[in-house]
């Protein structure tokens, strides 16, 4: 008996079945091998006790029961040097957390002192946002080889792993969740010490770039407020969506060795380049032996998004963001209110508070960046929607320069270089209250990313923040956006020590386009 033809409906399953499977089998190698996953916990509050940077915070504090001491960070040489500092100092454990990782200078020397931490026992663990390991994944892999060594990835995609542009073309078919990322930034060293802020690991900053850095501010903690930041740590690196970067891309057992004697020859090739000659002519007066500067005093609350945020489906609600925590502990502000943001996207209902707010006699403050200088004119053609209002109300508005003059009052904003773009993170709140972490005034970060800071009550930082905010808002560094006698908006800045008007708003035809594209309403709540 012959076995019938299958009809033309049969035939189509079968194919479908068929290209089914091999979908799955391409993901599986995609996915890789399952990878080993360990649980991690933090340190004993002894293990922490007894490192070196343990027993300094603690002398640091002895002074001080019961608050947390803090520093700024606002030049990325300091900032860069830091954490090479905190890397050769650490006895038992690093633990970083951050957007992306590039591969310029600073990135290779951090990687090499981290490799060395790791070779005299020192635990590093390394949690990536996915997408900013896109090109990375070999020698993220090496490095994660070494046997001290623990890398994880955020929010993963096992395809369009090599470029960006077929990152973004991988992501399409799963941009419900893969426009959500984790983009926070966090360095703790042995639970005693810890970083917060608006720095990722590339050039551009720790003003090691060129032709443009990033101005940006950290923020240095020691004391009690660092464990709540090292149980934020632990949640996310715990969380379902950190896998390790194992899964994705393979290594040898010993890819680490490779990688620490490439780095360095490197290191050992470039220790004279004119980056490293300015860090050691900037600390060679330096006293030897002081960890930092000056440390402020005052009570701090670490703030974090849950880490299942990124899974979570349609806009969260405010009370459950960071965001919304934010605003309620930080409370209303009644004399002053300053924001620092790279990228600033009020919308309708922050519009309104902050007119409000300026109308009821607070004094509020914008400074972001301008047009010529923002890296998302996307982003800044929303805020171009809420600016007139913004000004009608009384709020002043401040916006950074791509090309600055600096001069000595300048001095301390970190500025690298005549081209910057705006980087930082920050609010302060009448003469007490400083926030500085990841987030900015946009849609993005409140809804759709994941973020993390510290809220301090210190007058001190608090005075501190606000000179810095001063200095940046100079007319050499920024324009002063204003309406002219006709009602136009205009530009206020500074040339060469003169005071100059600007009719037209800076920014070339480019920039124009994307920030047009911006102001279509149905992209506001996105960006």
């Amino acid at each position: 008996m012959t076995t019938p033809e299958p009809d033309g409906s049969s035939r189509g399953r079968h194919w479908r079945l068929a290209l089914c499977g091999l979908v799955l089998v391409l993901l599986q190698g995609c996915a890789g091998a399952p990878v080993s996953r360990e649980h991690g916990t933090p340190l004993a509050a002894a293990e922490s006790e007894a490192t070196w940077l343990g027993q300094w915070a603690q002398l640091s504090g002895s002074e001080h029961p019961g608050e947390s001491g803090f520093a700024l960070l606002s030049s990325g040489q300091d900032a860069f040097s830091l954490r090479v500092l905190l890397s050769e100092q650490a006895d038992r454990r690093i633990d970083i957390q951050t957007y992306l990782i590039g591969d310029g200078l600073t990135t290779r020397v951090l990687l090499y002192r981290l490799l060395s931490a790791a070779e005299r026992g020192v635990e590093i663990r390394l949690l990536i946002d996915d997408i900013g390991t896109v090109g990375q994944g070999r020698t993220l892999a090496a490095l994660d080889s070494h046997p001290n060594v623990q890398v994880r990835v955020y929010n993963a995609l096992g395809m369009g792993r090599e470029t960006l542009i077929g990152r973004v073309l991988a992501s399409v078919p799963f941009a419900a969740r893969q426009h959500r990322r984790m983009h926070n930034k966090l360095w703790i060293v042995d639970d005693a010490l810890a970083i917060v802020g608006g720095r990722n690991l590339d050039d551009e900053y720790y003003s090691a770039s060129e032709p443009r850095n990033f101005t940006d501010l950290d923020l240095l903690a020691l004391g009690p407020v660092v464990e709540p930041l090292t149980q934020s740590f632990h949640l996310y690196w715990n969380h379902g969506l950190a896998q390790p970067v194992g899964r994705y891309h393979h290594a040898d057992d010993q890819a680490w060795r490779d990688l620490l004697a490439s780095l360095a020859a490197w290191f050992a090739a470039n220790a004279d380049s004119a980056y490293f000659a300015d860090l050691r002519q900037r600390y060679a007066d330096t006293e030897q032996g002081a960890l930092v500067g000056r440390l402020h005093w005052g009570e701090a609350i670490a703030l974090w998004d849950p880490p299942g945020k990124l899974a979570w489906r349609g806009r969260p609600i405010l009370a459950r963001t960071m965001a919304g925590e934010l605003l309620e502990r930080a409370g209303e502000p009644s004399e002053r209110l300053t924001v620092v943001s790279a990228y600033f996207v009020p919308g309708k209902q922050a519009t309104q508070w902050l007119a409000e707010l300026a109308e009821a006699g607070v004094r509020v403050e914008i400074f972001t960046n301008s047009l010529e200088a923002t890296d998302v004119p996307l982003a800044h053609g929303a805020y171009q929607m809420r600016r007139g209002a913004l000004l009608d109300s009384g709020v002043d508005l401040y916006e950074m320069r791509a090309e600055s003059e600096p001069d000595d009052d300048s001095v301390g904003f970190g500025v690298g270089s005549s081209a910057s773009s705006l980087h930082i993170k920050a609010l302060g709140i009448d003469d007490d209250r400083v926030f500085v972490g990841s987030a900015n005034a946009d849609p993005r970060s409140v809804w759709w990313n994941t973020e993390v800071g510290l809220l301090v009550t210190s007058r001190d930082l608090a005075r501190e923040l606000q000179a810095l905010a001063e200095i940046g808002q100079s007319p050499a560094l920024s324009y002063r956006v204003e309406r002219d006698g006709q009602g136009r908006l205009s530009w206020l800045t500074a040339h060469q020590g003169e005071s100059t008007w600007l009719e037209r708003e800076p920014g070339s035809f480019w920039r124009r386009l994307g920030a047009l594209l911006g102001r279509l309403p149905l992209l506001e709540p996105w960006l």
